[in-house]
């Protein structure tokens, strides 16, 4: 998807529309200051009276009085060309980088929107990928007993994550699915490369790209670390730029991770699907023999695609931007337990060299299952995939998909609050010491980032409780239309608090080089002080030894969380394939 240029363009301007208050100059004060043409009011940079001969810092009143009042530093093209392109502009061309999955440029622009506006969420998804992809493989190869096709099984539910999957209420169209050997094809067409893994994987362009980012950011450090910190507190965007680089350092593992993982193509997802399934065969009632499913004169396959365009319920779950994931954790898991129960069902009485029709001699085929002991009547095939009395099925709602969502969620939030604890620290412990306009904003990102996550995931889980209540006929229940409404104001108001937060932390990061931050009220740390705040104009010895500290540690809390989740997901990606 080509990148919305224009988005930023009204943000820009948006972000220029306070310049014409340029009124503020604190090297003017403090030059002022110091001669004592304010009298005795000088302070210290913990905001104690000093002589006003040695003072470095101004109350937030005498500031308003004498420096201008409440307006802002003049804007400096000198400063903002460069620190915007060392510290901002790269993260926003890697936004392009992103996953859309959709073809439709709409709905990629939300996916973009919501990805920025909620890196929780886009963290969320990924962590949530990684850990079903992992657990499907391991649910698949931990008995030992074993039926056809069983790798190829586990590749199409696990590519099928992307994707809306519904699994057929006919119980003999997924048992003839997995048993039936002329259905051996339907898997094969469905593992070509051709279209899961065909778009999203690495390329020079992606390479290169990422390698900027890194570089420039790398450079910037070390830019930083290299030179001395400047007493000049009304000048230090070095400092404060930083702040603004590991504020969007989350962007990398999101970028990296889904780069390694997604890799399937809508269209041609549809169409390969629509091939198989044109192909796929079902057992007959009145023989051995399979038969077309195209001749039982109904359009309902095994495995397709869910599409509905009047289920506004289920909107994002239809929506194939990996960012949406969420939405399909639960229908996913309900459809995996069903393929699961039934592979197992004839898994275990392959095992016990039972075939489907009873009145044919077991054979075995250069150790694999003979095709003969696979083909029998409808009746048949059901009953070869219907689980023992004894058998438990798998349930929507257990240990591990708790556990997964548990482990996702502290994933989320390890990259959203570690990329922004390292900027609020940074800011936080820049003098003025204190909660301040720039720490203030980072922190109002990362909570309406984490409000967005938590109001979408409690949607998708009321959207799957309609959805279950639907299949049981009760869809036009109080209960079923209640869960459903609240479902779709939930997930409205998250994707309308991610649009004002995607601008917001856009528009912050613009505030910081184009000195909007630069006024009384921000330097003097009002938010954190009250009308208690002072603004330190100049720092002493003291103050810079606590940027370095702060900065070193930002800079290590930022780094550690990265790596932490890209390292999970290199590590938990890609598991073996049960054979």
């Amino acid at each position: 998807m080509p990148f919305p240029h224009w988005y930023f363009t009204v943000i820009l301007i948006a972000a220029y529309i306070p310049l014409v208050a340029c009124t503020v100059d604190f090297r003017a004060c403090l030059s002022s200051l110091r001669n004592g043409t304010f009298g005795d009011i000088g302070l210290d940079s913990h905001g104690h009276n000093i002589t006003y001969a040695n003072a470095t810092a101004i109350s937030y009143k005498n500031c308003l009085a004498k420096c201008g009042g409440a307006g802002q530093e003049p804007f400096a093209w000198s400063i903002f060309s460069p620190q915007f392109s060392a510290w901002l502009l790269p993260w926003l061309a890697l936004v392009s980088q992103l996953p859309y999955g959709a073809h439709d440029k709409i709905t990629n622009l939300e996916s973009m929107v919501l990805t920025v506006g909620s890196p929780t969420l886009a963290a969320y998804s990924l962590s949530l990928t990684v850990l079903n992809g992992r657990w499907i493989a391991r649910r698949f190869a931990a008995s030992s007993r074993r039926y056809s096709n069983v790798a190829n099984i586990v590749r199409v539910l696990t590519a099928l994550q992307q994707f809306p999957l519904k699994v057929a209420n006919d119980p003999a169209l997924l048992a003839s699915l997995i048993v039936l050997p002329q259905n051996d094809q339907w898997w094969e067409e469905m593992t070509d490369p051709d279209w899961i893994e065909s778009t999203h994987s690495w390329s020079i362009s992606a390479a290169t790209l990422i390698a900027w980012v890194v570089i420039t950011y790398v450079f910037t450090l070390i830019d930083h670390a290299s030179i001395s910190f400047v007493m000049d507190l009304v000048g230090s965007t070095n400092t404060l730029g930083q702040c603004v680089s590991s504020l969007w350092l989350w962007l990398l593992p999101i970028v990296i991770g889904w780069r390694h993982l997604s890799k399937y193509d809508t269209k041609k997802l549809k169409r390969t699907i629509k091939s198989a399934n044109e192909k796929v065969y079902v057992a007959d009632e009145h023989g051995s023999d399979p038969i077309h499913a195209i001749r039982l004169g109904t359009s309902e396959r095994a495995i397709e695609l869910f599409s509905s365009v009047d289920d506004d319920v289920r909107n994002d779950e239809q929506c194939t931007s990996p960012v949406y994931n969420y939405a399909r954790f639960l229908p996913w898991v309900q459809s995996v337990g069903l393929v699961y129960d039934a592979y197992r069902a004839a898994a275990k009485r392959a095992f016990d060299h039972e075939t489907v029709d009873p009145s044919v001699e077991w054979k075995d085929h250069k150790g694999s299952i003979h095709d003969g002991s696979r083909l029998g009547s409808r009746s048949h095939i059901v009953e070869y995939c219907r689980l023992d009395a004894n058998e438990k099925p798998s349930g929507v709602w257990n240990e591990e998909a708790v556990r997964r969502i548990f482990i996702a969620s502290l994933l989320a939030l390890l990259v959203q609050w570690g990329t922004t604890g390292s900027a609020v620290v940074i800011s936080y412990f820049t003098p003025t010491r204190g909660l301040s306009c720039r720490s203030g904003s980072y922190i109002l990102y990362a909570i309406l980032s984490t409000v967005v996550w938590m109001l979408l995931l409690v949607s998708s889980l009321l959207s799957f409780a309609h959805i279950q209540a639907t299949k049981h006929g009760r869809s036009n229940s109080f209960r079923a239309t209640t869960m459903g409404t609240l479902s779709i104001i939930l997930r409205r108001a998250g994707k309308v608090i991610a649009s004002i937060n995607a601008v917001w932390i856009v528009v912050s990061c613009l505030f910081h080089f184009t000195n909007f931050f630069n006024r009384c009220f921000c330097n003097s740390g009002v938010l954190g002080l009250g009308n208690d705040g002072f603004a330190v104009i100049q720092a002493t010895v003291e103050d810079i030894g606590w940027m370095k500290s702060a900065w070193i540690g930002g800079t290590v809390l930022a780094a550690g969380s990265v790596f932490t989740f890209i390292g999970f997901i290199q590590i938990l990606s890609n598991p073996s394939l049960p054979e």
